[in-house]
């Protein structure tokens, strides 16, 4: 799920057509927080099924939730689904006060997917241990959504919902004037070169940066199946991380980047076309389409380029997952709702399309919906540009002090780009900040 969850519900309208603030605070304790295993849930007979469950969500997905629920309940008499819009600014409080005082969480929570490991790592017993009846689908999930999933004592603990694949999306008409052929960019490299082409023949920069929070450098790590911390230790300074933060400087240094501050300078830039390219997630396409509708045709999409010659070519920004609370009054109903929402082609399918849900459900990716041309991106079939891309996404680790990280790192990129920081040296002292702040080792230094 994207962290801008508005923008999944201008995606939705499209596709029909044609923060971690609570979560710093986290502390072990309360009822999620006693020792020994989280219970199993336990299994349900289709036929028996019973009762009410309670879900707790947001924005679209909230809606299709709702819409969905009414199917689970015609093929189970006898069950109720209450699903509540609890809003996305309040809701990582609502769940670290529920998980903190052992009562007051629904049946069902929504969780975006990176966010699971701080209350896993702090909440061991926090939410039902899914790993049987879920170890059924696990062949349908990729490796870096189900990585989301699996807390640190191996067990899984939710089921991944919706994904953010990542791509670049590109301006045809600044391509074509600076004579540059999109399939030509396969490496970072043939990026920058092709950079400095659009910038000596149109005076146009190639991308756009936050200069405050700029997500780009995780998405660059991820991509080389890095992310802050590996094997528990800090990895902010690893080479992987070093050549991530190298790419933007050199971006930054060759006037190749157009800087703007938050979502709605992102937004506003693009509309008035200060930048060639975008890498971002799929979800991107329903801001283009809602906010952008005068650039129709304009756009295309391509794999993300690689570091290295037949490296990875994508990513992940945003996604979801589905949990069951341990303090589920009914949690047998819940995980016969998660299963029947999320391991169905026919529901995941309808979800990107009206909800504007990117499945991480794999079967659902071959659906022919996926391989529709759009008018919008030139007759090109972008989602399955994103299909394709999705089972190949690197997974990687994350921590209970994500949050911690991401304040740092934040910081330090913004010194790299726009104070001219050595990105080692930057690097290095970032690390040496989030080992102080977490108490955890570093993999180097």
């Amino acid at each position: 799920m994207s962290t801008r969850p508005a923008r999944r519900a201008v995606l939705a309208a499209g596709l029909a057509a044609g923060a971690t603030a609570a979560l710093s605070g986290c502390a072990t304790g309360g009822a999620g927080g006693r020792g020994g295993p989280a219970p199993e849930v336990p299994e349900a007979d289709g036929k028996q099924l019973r009762g009410t469950v309670t879900v707790w969500s947001w924005d679209v997905a909230a809606k299709a939730m709702r819409r969905l629920a009414k199917d689970f309940q015609a093929k189970h008499p006898g069950t109720a689904v209450t699903v509540r819009d609890i809003g996305y600014d309040s809701a990582y409080d609502k769940i670290t006060v529920g998980l903190k005082s052992g009562s007051g969480l629904p049946d069902v929570l929504t969780v975006e997917g990176p966010r699971m490991a701080t209350y896993t790592g702090n909440f061991p017993r926090g939410f039902y241990d899914l790993t049987k009846p879920a170890g059924a689908h696990r062949k349908n999930f990729d490796e870096a959504s189900w990585k989301t999933v699996v807390g640190p004592r191996g067990r899984t603990v939710a089921l991944p919902w919706d994904i953010g694949p990542c791509g670049m999306f590109y301006r045809r008409d600044y391509f074509r004037a600076a004579g540059i052929e999109p399939g030509s960019i396969r490496t970072w490299d043939d990026y920058v070169q092709a950079g400095e082409q659009l910038r000596k023949r149109t005076g146009r920069r190639m991308l756009v940066l936050d200069t405050v929070e700029d997500s780009t450098f995780a998405m660059l790590l991820q991509q080389q199946g890095r992310h802050f911390y590996a094997d528990g230790r800090v990895a902010v300074d690893s080479p992987e991380a070093v050549r991530a933060a190298t790419l933007l400087k050199t971006l930054a240094d060759r006037d190749l980047v157009d800087y703007q501050k938050g979502w709605d300078g992102l937004v506003t830039a693009t509309k008035a076309g200060r930048a060639a390219t975008e890498t971002s997630a799929a979800w991107w396409m329903g801001t283009l389409l809602a906010d952008a509708p005068e650039l129709k045709g304009r756009f295309g999409v391509l794999p993300m380029p690689a570091f290295t010659a037949g490296g990875a070519r994508t990513s992940n920004r945003g996604g979801s997952v589905l949990a069951v609370p341990e303090q589920s009054r009914n949690p047998g109903l819940a995980w016969a709702f998660v299963e029947f929402l999320l391991t169905s082609v026919p529901n995941q399918v309808s979800m990107l399309k009206r909800e504007g849900l990117f499945p991480a459900f794999l079967p659902a990716l071959a659906d022919p919906y996926l391989s529709t041309p759009q008018e919008y991106f030139g007759g090109q079939a972008a989602l399955k540009v994103f299909a394709d891309l999705a089972p190949t996404t690197p997974p990687v680790e994350y921590t209970e002090d994500g949050a911690k990280a991401s304040e740092i790192m934040f910081s330090t990129i913004s010194g790299i780009l726009t104070r001219d920081k050595d990105p080692r040296e930057a690097l290095g002292s970032a690390a040496a900040q989030i080992a102080s702040a977490t108490g955890r080792p570093r993999i180097a230094g």
